[in-house]
């Protein structure tokens, strides 16, 4: 049998993101609030998020000390030629509020390719995995995005956050709307990405979205057959840049409305 050194590692990712899931389950806050601080207009922060990323950094460590990791929170604090990247609480605000809309996210990048993703939703009970070139996952069942061709039947989601402007946002969600399709905003962009990824919903734009937001679901979109813009060409790898997802039978009418390459 072939040693498959990316296989060996969503493996352990599994096992690695469950415990950080529950961890960061039991520490949620209670609904209400929200609970936290503020490090920018709606964007949270919770201790919850700095014990999740120290927690998958310990483990990634001992597991695979040879690999890099890189975190919302801290940064790159190791390098290497396989290179880990998480997101410990995707939607934060969501979390804060004791909602159920949020994720840990852990992508694989082989150099700069991504190659292995788990994005786990423990307070939806849902887990999305994927590895290059053997198909896409929800909870170990295969998934694949929308055939939908008409926009007149689509949704779409957009990603809002203050490093847009109130004009470029209306912009952006009059044009998805001036295609017919439904627009909706749920407040992780992970989830968002890898509902496009098993066709319950048909699009996701985000003007400025990090890499450990969309590190694991890149792999993910890419093995479910979505078509998505080239995020990591166009800055993602070194800091914010756009991304859109969508399914392929209206990638072309969604790119053109939104003027974002795809």
């Amino acid at each position: 049998m072939t040693f498959d050194p990316i296989a060996v590692r969503l493996e352990a990712a599994r096992s690695v993101v469950r415990d950080a899931a529950r961890l960061a389950l039991s520490l949620r806050p209670a609904p209400g609030g929200p609970t936290g601080t503020l490090k920018g207009r709606q964007d949270y922060l919770t201790e919850t998020d700095g014990a999740v990323e120290a927690f998958v950094s310990r483990r990634i460590q001992e597991l695979f000390p040879e690999d890099g990791f890189q975190g919302e929170e801290n940064g790159a604090t190791r390098q290497g030629g396989f290179r880990w990247v998480v997101d410990p609480i995707d939607g934060t605000s969501n979390y804060a509020r004791g909602r159920d809309r949020w994720c840990v996210s852990l992508g694989l990048l082989d150099g700069d390719e991504p190659v292995a993703g788990v994005i786990d939703a423990p307070a939806l009970g849902e887990v999305f995995t994927a590895q290059k070139g053997k198909g896409a996952f929800l909870n170990g069942k295969p998934i694949k995005a929308s055939p939908i061709t008409n926009t007149q039947e689509a949704m779409i989601e957009m990603g809002w956050s203050a490093r847009v402007t109130t004009e470029t946002f209306n912009e952006k969600i009059a044009a998805i709307m001036a295609l017919g399709a439904m627009p909706r905003s749920g407040g992780s962009g992970a989830l968002a990405l890898a509902d496009v990824a098993c066709g319950r919903s048909d699009g996701y734009l985000e003007i400025v979205i990090q890499l450990w937001d969309v590190a694991a679901a890149l792999v993910i979109l890419s093995e479910a057959g979505a078509a998505v813009s080239p995020f990591l060409q166009t800055g993602g790898l070194t800091g914010g840049a756009t991304i859109l997802a969508a399914a392929p039978g209206i990638a072309k009418a969604l790119s053109a409305a939104v003027n974002v390459e795809i």
